[in-house]
């Protein structure tokens, strides 16, 4: 603890965003640049605890304290160490991350937490400066092959630690490029995909293979936009045969959908369905858009991040005007009494995305999709609703009478989350067991009932946050290395079902 009186000298503060009028006009990331000396301060307030809860927040154990520190000692080669030691990719959960340590933070008591997330962005962004991430050798050859089915953060993650462990690895990914969400479901100003790439260099320099455009198995006609127009199919069978194991991460990819009236008009579409194609015309792989909120009143109906994704989308691409409805009530300002610290605090955040402009509105739920004469859509008929909680805490929404309300629309995104796994593809062809929530199954060593077959990250967990992505794909791959080697040296720093403090 190199100041001990740091939390009483400095308060917390992160970077500035860029004025609005000026982000609007580009896709670059939203904030501006943080002197390193701030940064300084801001780990000066890491009180250092005698039980660090930071460590309970955050499912892949970074070693939060020490790298707070080194960087208020200015060593920020040595805070590089201890943040990769943990983490495969700090330069994506320090952007993407909602950063669940915070909310634990001990200092979050009674003051503001320490900006863990953004001190974790500039020791990763300083080591990506001055040159100090570099492949890593991987360990001496063992002669087995692994597949690694998904390049999302958890197959990247088991990936990496499968290589170096002294695998040959081979990611198979149905899109263009890898990355999965990371980079079609991602938008620009919130990871540029520059970002992305040069970590995938890095990873191919250790001995990475990655076959895109390939897809294991016949996918779900629900996905279709997620696979490469021209991607070949092969059997997940096949894959099983050649390969001493197969890790699966493809990911919770089954989008929910709205079977209200009016759900077949023209301009309705799934929330990835119009990220995808925005996302590939910035990295230039595509001329135009096959969707655009150009000149259209726009609704997005789901309160969440893909939401916000969307959010920002639009009001780049020139909305008239947007809504974003939420069924669940508005949040609060502060921390209810049965949402104590250390829990993930339920209260009222505001994205960079809606600090851009568009009406939230809570409480509300859409009862059918109104169309023009040519078939498409015009209008979105809504009610409100209040919230009751039944046993186990589920939710029950019942319609308000007389709250009836139309929003004009041309453009619809449904952003409502997803249900679980594809059904369909790898699953069916190696009939994979399911668990109650949809997800594909894994016993206490993340294996499937499939002989040699891994499941790892959103495929196995359910929707969830990058940062347990990259959590799991680190804990697969030691189960799978214990499974070809009789032993492991991977760390594996959570088991199967494991839930965090929220």
């Amino acid at each position: 603890m190199g100041d001990p009186s740091g939390f009483l000298k400095y308060g917390r503060e992160l970077p500035i965003r860029r004025p609005v009028p000026v982000r609007l006009r580009d896709w670059k990331e939203v904030y501006e640049p943080f002197p390193a000396e701030a940064a300084q301060h801001q780990g000066a307030r890491c009180m250092d605890c005698g039980i660090p809860f930071c460590h309970e927040g955050c499912p892949l154990g970074n070693l939060i304290p020490e790298w707070n520190d080194l960087v208020y000692r200015d060593d920020w080669s040595e805070a590089i160490e201890r943040l990769h030691a943990t983490n495969n990719f700090p330069e994506f959960t320090g952007r993407l991350c909602p950063a669940p340590c915070e909310g634990s933070c001990v200092l979050g008591i009674n003051d503001d937490p320490v900006t863990i997330e953004r001190i974790e962005y500039e020791i990763i962004e300083r080591a990506w400066t001055e040159g100090w991430v570099a492949p890593v050798a991987p360990g001496a050859p063992t002669g087995k092959r692994v597949a690694v089915v998904g390049s999302g953060p958890s197959g990247l993650a088991a990936a990496q630690q499968l290589v170096r462990a002294g695998h040959q690895v081979v990611v198979f990914e149905r899109a263009e490029k890898p990355g999965g969400l990371l980079r079609y479901g991602i938008p620009e100003f919130k990871m540029e995909k520059s970002v992305l790439d040069r970590r995938l260099e890095q990873m191919e320099s250790e001995g990475i293979e990655f076959r895109c455009g390939v897809s294991v198995g016949t996918p779900a006609p629900e996905v279709g936009r997620a696979v490469a127009s021209d991607a070949a199919v092969i059997s997940a069978r096949s894959l099983v045969e050649e390969f001493d194991s197969v890790v699966l991460a493809g990911g919770a990819t089954l989008p929910r959908d709205l079977p209200v009236p009016g759900r077949e008009l023209a301009g309705i579409h799934l929330a990835m369905d119009f990220l995808k194609p925005s996302n590939m015309v910035q990295e230039g792989s595509l001329a135009e858009t096959t969707i655009s909120a150009e000149g259209k009143h726009v609704v997005i109906i789901g309160g969440g991040d893909t939401g916000a994704d969307c959010l920002g989308t639009v009001h780049r691409q020139g909305a008239l005007s947007v809504h974003q409805l939420e069924i669940m009530p508005e949040p609060p300002m502060d921390r209810a009494t049965d949402n104590p610290w250390p829990t993930w605090p339920l209260i009222l955040r505001t994205s960079s995305a809606l600090e851009e402009g568009g009406d939230r509105i809570f409480s509300v739920t859409t009862a059918e999709f109104l169309g023009d004469q040519s078939g498409r859509v015009r209008a979105l008929r809504g009610e409100e609703v209040e919230v009751t909680y039944g046993d186990g805490g589920r939710p029950t929404f019942l319609t308000v009478e007389g709250s009836e309300f139309e929003l004009p629309c041309e453009l619809v995104l449904l952003a409502m989350g997803f249900l679980g796994a594809e059904r369909t593809g790898v699953v069916a062809e190696l009939d994979l067991r399911m668990d109650s929530r949809g997800s594909v199954a894994a016993d206490s060593s993340w294996a499937t009932n499939e002989g040699g077959v891994f499941v790892c990250g959103d495929m196995t967990r359910g929707q969830s946050l990058i940062v347990w992505a990259i959590a799991e794909g680190r804990s697969a791959a030691a189960a799978v290395d214990r499974y070809l080697m009789g032993q492991t040296a991977l760390p594996a720093p959570i088991v199967p079902g494991q839930l965090a403090l929220r």
